[in-house]
């Protein structure tokens, strides 16, 4: 039996298709990489904002047209969400992801048309193993929480994924210990919220956790991702300043910059407050790379509003920017702020906002680039240019499916290999490098 996993949303819902392809694995099913090939096929869905909920949808029928014959399941985000509401007759199974280890029933019984939305399960019990990744390879992420307790007013991951559950620290040493056996240089330290590891359980103990995975030996590094500003733990800054394995670059989603947008968001910080973080950062890190995640079309977001967001990326000079606009979710604080015409409007008037501040963001992104032209780094291969001596890297400044790329030119180049580069140029939002041999 040979099984097809269609992988949508974040980096999280990934590491949560591998555990799914493990289990399946170990009861006997073989990987395909072709939906045609399959005899079940999976769709690891996202629900978190109204294009991601579509693009699920539609990925659902459209591998269901391109393999009738296949059994299909409709898992993860949108089915944990929606499971027990949807009328889906062409699901063979809808499979909610908070017990993963329940996926082996839902294999069992594809003949019932099962809908299975479980709890979480007790921490001890819960599955995380991985026999395989779907990461590039020497890339892999590392996934140290699940959910999250900041209830911002707009974002459904509460109603999702639950209040936050950090994972036990051996078990996440586990992992980690894990991917440097099989080779992974670059490790992607996940969560909704990194700074708010263990704060379940009372304080926050990230930093500490940082300094067991930049102490275990190997040769790896770690790249974090996602840590909220409101709760930025400073005593990070010093440890990535000591461990040169932990990579001076620093997701921080700001989502907004005006004061009263923030207080409606529910959140603490401001343009001030934000952008003396950022400069915090890069006074105790030179090379630190910052990318960040705003929002346009928020309720009440108005054009004083917009151009305090404006000045706040101005003032900032982040290195990676990207946005979106603000998606009305059923059942978020946020939904009943403004009726449905009301935001239609708003939303024009917001992708008008966002075209203007991306246009702002890729100036500064390309005179940021140009500190890296006539250095040297280490950059991972994500692939070979077929004919060309040519291949597609990332340096430490570039994470996984984000940022831009560094075009790299050299022979015996693949997959997976780290070479040294010597920057040459930047080309847009790329970089162009040379091999050194």
């Amino acid at each position: 039996m040979k099984i097809y996993i269609e992988s949508l949303g974040c980096a999280k819902n990934q590491v949560d298709s591998e555990v799914l392809l493990t289990i399946a694995q170990r009861k006997g099913y073989t990987r395909t990489e072709s939906a045609e090939d399959a005899d079940v096929i999976v769709v690891n869905t996202c629900g978190f904002i109204e294009s991601a909920k579509t693009e699920s949808i539609d990925a659902f029928f459209s591998l269901h047209e391109a393999n009738p014959d296949a059994k299909i399941i409709m898992a993860g985000c949108l089915a944990q969400r929606y499971g027990h509401e949807m009328e889906l007759e062409e699901a063979d199974a809808v499979f909610g992801n908070h017990d993963l280890s329940r996926f082996s029933d839902v294999l069992d019984s594809l003949d019932d048309k099962e809908v299975l939305i479980p709890e979480y399960p007790d921490p001890d019990r819960e599955a995380d193993e991985r026999d395989t990744l779907l990461s590039y390879k020497g890339s892999a992420y590392l996934k140290i929480s699940e959910g999250c307790n900041h209830c911002c007013s707009y974002c459904a991951i509460p109603l999702i994924r639950g209040s936050l559950r950090s994972r036990p620290v051996d078990r996440i040493i586990k992992d980690a210990e894990s991917l440097i056996e099989r080779g992974v240089y670059e490790i992607s330290v996940i969560a909704q919220d990194l700074g708010a590891y263990g704060t379940d359980a009372g304080s926050s103990q990230f930093v500490s956790l940082m300094d067991r995975l930049s102490s275990l030996p190997g040769d790896y590094v770690l790249r974090m991702l996602y840590i909220h500003p409101d709760t930025f733990p400073d005593d990070l800054i010093e440890l990535v300043r000591e461990r040169k394995n932990i990579l001076p670059y620093f997701d921080i989603p700001f989502q907004h910059a005006d004061e009263r947008v923030l207080r409606s968001m529910r959140r603490t910080g401001n343009r001030e407050k934000y952008t003396a973080l950022v400069r915090r950062i890069r006074e105790a890190l030179p090379d630190a790379v910052i990318r960040t995640t705003l929002m346009l079309g928020y309720p009440g977001e108005d054009e004083k509003a917009f151009e305090e967001l404006r000045r706040f990326v101005q003032d900032a000079q982040f290195d990676w920017m990207g946005s979106f606009l603000y998606s009305r979710e059923e059942n978020t604080p946020a939904y009943d702020m403004r009726g449905e015409k009301e935001h239609e409007k708003a939303h024009k008037i917001a992708q008008k906002w966002q075209k203007e501040i991306e246009r702002e963001q890729e100036r500064i992104t390309e005179s940021r680039l140009s500190r890296f032209v006539g250095r040297e780094y280490t950059a991972l291969v994500e692939d070979r240019i077929e004919g060309e001596d040519l291949a597609i890297a990332r340096i430490y400044s570039q994470a996984p499916d984000v940022d831009g790329l560094t075009v790299i030119m050299g022979r015996g180049m693949e997959r997976g290999d780290r070479v040294r580069v010597g920057i040459t140029k930047v080309r847009g939002l790329d970089l162009e490098g040379v091999k050194i041999d």
